[in-house]
């Protein structure tokens, strides 16, 4: 996709990292929330994985350079302190959520989040991982660390959902866990979504800076799309 050759991807790492995050995923959350007996906590692990898998498939095939640089970014020494600390705190965030949404919602039972805004919180999940996909399939470049990808000939991208947000795929990850939080039902977790939503909006910012600087013909596209999330708010 990008003009030059794409490396090979790892596919035993590749399902071995997918299906050791389907084991801890599940583990935490039925662990902490002390049954198996909860419908909302499978139907988030296949609504979560399942397309996810698709998706992965369908990016090994059409895409492999994505997928490698996905694995292995965050491992490359072009990569600022910032962003290093940013993965460390968001790490830390997913597995506190993966904890309080369960004690909150089964364990606890402190959230009572009504059938109705659980069923919307399954369409905005849904709604927002289809916003994922259309950013995957705009903008090879989607490197799991902030870095330019010179070797790959990185580029600015301007189309698909690329022309009303800057940065759709945070956007799309947000979304993601607000749906998932009220699809389980907790009240308490969005309080952590919260506090990762100002780690990627800083994320955001600080991206912005290196590609401004690095990337030729971001300053023109910031310009024309100023809008980093929300479009007509930030």
């Amino acid at each position: 996709m990008t003009g030059v050759e794409e490396p090979r991807v790892d596919l035993g790492l590749l399902v071995a990292e997918f299906v050791g995050m389907l084991v801890v995923a599940a583990a935490i959350l039925f662990g902490v929330a002390g049954t198996i007996a909860w419908p909302a906590g499978w139907v988030f692990l296949v609504l979560f994985f399942g397309p996810g898998a698709a998706l992965t498939v369908w990016l090994v095939r059409h895409d492999p350079g994505l997928v490698v640089e996905r694995m292995t970014g965050i491992g490359k020494p072009d990569r600022g302190r910032w962003d290093q600390a940013f993965v460390a705190l968001a790490s830390a965030l997913l597995i506190a959520w993966l904890v309080l949404v369960p004690l909150d919602a089964v364990r606890f039972g402190w959230s009572h989040v009504p059938a109705p805004v659980q069923v919307a919180g399954v369409l905005l999940f849904l709604a927002s991982f289809w916003l994922q996909v259309l950013v995957f399939r705009e903008n090879s470049f989607l490197s799991s660390a902030i870095r330019i990808q010179s070797e790959r000939g990185q580029k600015v991208v301007d189309t698909g959902p690329y022309r009303h947000v800057r940065h759709p795929l945070y956007a799309s990850l947000l979304g993601l866990l607000v749906g998932a939080t009220l699809m389980l039902g907790s009240w308490l977790g969005l309080l952590v979504v919260l506090a990762l939503a100002a780690a990627v909006a800083a994320r955001a910012v600080d991206e912005e800076r290196r590609l401004l600087r690095d990337l030729p013909g971001y300053d023109a596209y910031a310009e024309r799309v100023r809008y980093r999330l929300i479009p007509r708010m930030w």
